[in-house]
């Protein structure tokens, strides 16, 4: 994907914050665990049920996600317009919006999973780079629009959009090369590739060259390749990044990302 396809992403979906949730630890000492926010389950209760407790709940402890949802996601309305809540129920009662609801609710019942390799790729990133913020994420159910936004250190993952190569509904929208990466073991790359772009962008975007800009996109991405500890992106820049970093191995990750000179590696 081209480097101007992420900056739209990036540029169009900013959030603010979001209530992160946490493990318990008696023990201050000890790292600072992730754990998804499960908003799209009220988000559900509120769509499929009318449930008006929901969506208070939704509104009290959410209300930054809410804002995003309703103005930048689905863009149906403001938050503080009166007709609002009436506007995003009748938009969901669509009966694909319904099946996606109700999908989704059934596939990601458990993200113990997605928890785990979160906070194992952030711990690395940590490691490489210690001054990283460790972002607050939560889970929402869109309308087959972004599957990621992000804002302030903040991660929102649509569940909608990552419901399996072989999910019906996706064939009627989607090309089968978009399909391949709607997958639950997208969801975390994508995290890290989306929330690395908004920390380290490219500089002077408009007068960079293609290959520059596709080098930057394939820094970010050998990085999310470190932090997962596999190599799940795949590219010719990435491979350029890893033979460039090989032979430069005094260069350190922070340094790599914050650089934004690529003449050195084109010169390769």
């Amino acid at each position: 994907m081209k480097f101007s396809k992420w900056l739209l992403v990036l540029s169009v979906f900013l959030l603010e914050a979001c209530e992160l949730k946490l493990k318990p630890f008696e023990d201050e000492s000890v790292k600072q665990r992730i754990e998804v926010c499960r908003y799209d389950r009220l988000e559900s209760q509120y769509l499929t049920t009318g449930d008006f407790s929901a969506l208070q709940q939704m509104n009290t402890d959410f209300p930054m996600e809410t804002r995003t949802l309703l103005e930048d996601v689905l863009r149906i309305g403001e938050v503080n317009d009166p007709q609002i809540n009436h506007k995003f129920l009748a938009f969901y009662q669509d009966s694909t919006l319904q099946t996606i609801l109700s999908d989704a609710e059934a596939q990601y019942a458990n993200m113990d999973d997605i928890n785990k390799l979160l906070n194992s790729s952030f711990d690395r990133l940590k490691v490489y780079i210690p001054t990283l913020p460790i972002p607050q994420i939560y889970a929402q159910i869109g309308a087959l629009d972004q599957s990621i936004v992000v804002g302030n250190q903040t991660i929102g993952i649509s569940l909608d959009k990552y419901l399996g190569k072989d999910y019906p509904l996706y064939k009627k929208y989607y090309y089968p090369s978009q399909i391949k990466t709607m997958t639950r073991d997208n969801i975390v790359p994508d995290c890290l590739n989306f929330y690395l772009l908004s920390l380290y962008p490219m500089h002077d975007f408009e007068s960079r060259t293609q290959l520059e800009r596709d080098l930057h996109i394939g820094k970010i991405m050998w990085v999310c390749n470190i932090a997962l500890g596999y190599k799940f992106f795949k590219s010719r820049y990435v491979n350029m990044i890893d033979q460039y970093m090989n032979k430069n191995k005094s260069i350190s990750i922070e340094n790599l990302l914050k650089n934004n000179d690529y003449s050195y590696i084109i010169k390769m």
